[in-house]
C-alpha cells in the first residue's frame, strides 16, 4: 500500500476513477465472537469521497458517471489501487469495479 502527504480533497481522479474511502469491517461476529485481524475480510463497502469526469465514448463525448460523492457503494473484492493518506486507507477503482450503490 503506497503512503502519501496529501490531503485527501487535494485527489483528483480521472475519467472514470472513483476514490473510494473504506469503511472499516466489524470486529466481532453477530454472536459476539471477536475477530482477529487475520480472520477478518477485507471490506467491500466504503463511501465515494472524489470522482472523475467520466469516461469517453466513441464520439469522444463525456460520459457521467452513475456515483457521486457521499455514496456509499459496494465494489468487486480485488479491484483498484489501495493508498494511505493521513493514516486514512483509500481505494481508486474504475467504475466497472463498483457493483451497487447501497442505500
Amino acid at each position: 500500500m503506497a503512503s502519501l502527504t496529501v490531503q485527501a480533497s487535494a485527489l483528483k481522479p480521472l475519467g472514470d476513477r472513483i476514490l473510494i474511502k473504506i469503511v472499516a469491517k466489524e470486529e466481532k461476529t453477530a454472536g459476539g465472537i471477536f475477530l482477529p485481524d487475520t480472520a477478518k475480510e477485507k471490506s467491500q463497502i466504503g463511501e465515494v469521497t472524489a470522482v472523475g469526469a467520466g469516461a469517453r465514448n466513441d464520439k469522444g463525448e463525456r460520459v457521467a458517471l452513475e456515483v457521486k460523492v457521499g455514496d456509499r457503494v459496494l465494489y468487486s473484492k480485488y479491484s483498484g489501487n489501495e493508498i494511505k493518506v493521513d493514516g486514512v486507507d483509500y481505494l481508486l477503482v474504475a467504475e466497472k469495479d463498483i457493483l451497487a450503490i447501497v442505500e
